[in-house]
């Protein structure tokens, strides 16, 4: 069996819910940012049956959460998956390239 986590939020939708569910611990959350009607079902299904937390959507960020968050990441506790890099100049072949579906993590835009 492949690493387990405690949390995983899926804002682009791109994540493979079984897989997901797969790989969140015993009492872990899966946040879906934009759920499909699908998926909010399997959600409380899953909730329901197995213990584990499924929840939907986003909220309104509070600073004190922006700032627990912001310090996740400067200890490394959060990592961010850069796929690509562009320049300011080439926006358009990062969009072509978003939409083709194939992006692994963050297409990034340098200005």
């Amino acid at each position: 069996m492949g690493k387990t986590y405690d949390f995983i939020f899926d804002v682009v939708g791109k994540s493979s819910f079984s897989g997901s569910i797969r790989s969140l611990n015993q009492k872990g959350c899966y946040l879906i940012a934009n759920p499909r009607l699908s998926q909010i079902v399997r959600g409380r299904w899953v909730s329901i049956t197995r213990g584990k937390k499924i929840k939907f959507g986003g909220t309104d960020p509070k600073t004190p959460d922006l700032i627990f968050l912001k310090e996740l990441i400067e200890t490394g506790k959060i990592k961010t998956v850069i796929d690509r890099t562009y320049s300011l100049e080439q926006t358009a072949e990062a969009h072509r390239y978003v939409e083709t579906g194939q992006k692994k993590g963050n297409v990034v835009i340098t200005v």
